[in-house]
């Protein structure tokens, strides 16, 4: 995964009275467990037996697991400090770095607000302006804090070069690049398209991640390395999909109107690859790394190739029985390397 460098703030804090956080310092600015995954087309791997009396111990267990993950929840942002005290008796240089990005923030949410807004911001676009729009928005939207932390377990669930959460916290730009644009998509929704605009050329500049406010993503997403990755106004991205560097979900023209590809649960998007139109990617399906996706792909299946075709053919293609974006496997689908040696 690649990591975008952070310049710390190094000048005297002093109280902002134009915030409407007023405890936070002012700086000049120039200076899962994952959602469960519960879909009908994956019976091997969660029951869709109808509620009877027999079940009721499983229910009673099932709500305890839910308490469970709120508790999990609450656990996330102490383990974070715990890292990050952890990292400070390793390497004491970063203490002011990691106190100013972690240890001196009371949220998960108010610490991604502080870190987004410092690494979004330029010399005509305050910090502190963008801390508060931050801010505002994880504290009235809830749903979005929550998608912070299913994505920050995918990143280290998923990601072998994920040390730590904190690491990807500071230094996972395709973890901040997805959080941002939660922000902007939100903005979106309410008609404040300019700002909401704002925002996308920021992230793209300093992230080099181009996602239009108006996409809509869900929970659990990794965009590992991330680098060149584009997706379109009207592409819909579900939950605890994995997409690689250099993959575009586009239009395949000047077509106004629905024109971006849809990406279902568990799907797992291969670098380089270019899915063009509006086309459905089934749930639970692989697309191998440098294809060209013009058509629909079925739920469960490989596809590969320019143009992409289904491995084991359109009319009996092999299924998967494993969910590819939890398990990361690039190559499953090469019976021989053979297969690919010119």
């Amino acid at each position: 995964m690649a990591a975008c460098i952070h310049t710390c703030r190094t000048e005297t804090a002093q109280t902002n009275h134009l915030s409407c956080d007023p405890s936070r310092p002012h700086i000049d600015s120039s200076l899962y467990k994952y959602a469960k995954y519960c879909r009908s087309n994956f019976p091997d791997l969660v029951s869709c037996i109808p509620i009877c009396l027999n079940q009721q111990n499983e229910m009673v267990s099932s709500f305890a697991d839910d308490k469970d993950d709120e508790e999990e929840d609450d656990d996330l942002w102490l383990k974070m400090k715990e890292e990050a005290r952890s990292d400070i008796e390793q390497e004491p240089i970063l203490s002011s770095y990691y106190y100013s990005s972690i240890l001196s923030h009371e949220s998960l949410e108010r610490a991604v607000a502080n870190h987004l807004s410092i690494k979004l911001s330029n010399s005509t676009l305050s910090s502190n302006t963008l801390f508060d729009l931050f801010l505002r928005i994880f504290s009235n939207d809830k749903e979005i804090v929550e998608a912070i932390k299913h994505d920050i377990r995918a990143v280290k669930e998923r990601d072998p070069a994920c040390i730590s959460y904190v690491h990807c916290f500071l230094n996972f730009k395709g973890f901040l690049a997805c959080q941002a644009h939660r922000v902007a998509h939100k903005l979106w929704l309410q008609g404040r398209n300019i700002l909401a605009l704002l925002i996308q050329n920021r992230v793209s500049e300093v992230f080099a991640v181009d996602i239009h406010p108006g996409a809509r993503i869900g929970r659990g997403i990794l965009l590992d390395h991330a680098t060149g990755v584009v997706i379109g106004e009207t592409a819909v991205i579900g939950e605890n999909v994995s997409i690689l560097h250099n993959v575009t979900l586009g239009g395949t023209g000047k077509d106004i109107g629905d024109r971006h590809p849809k990406i279902g649960d568990g799907v797992l998007i291969g670098a380089g690859t270019c899915v063009l139109g509006n086309v459905r990617i089934g749930e639970g399906a692989k697309i191998g790394a440098g294809s060209v996706v013009l058509k629909d792909v079925p739920p469960r299946t490989t596809s590969v190739g320019n143009p992409a075709r289904l491995i084991g053919g359109k009319q009996n293609p092999v299924r998967l029985d494993k969910i590819p974006s939890l398990t990361m496997d690039h190559t499953s689908h090469i019976c021989e390397w053979s297969d690919y040696v010119i």
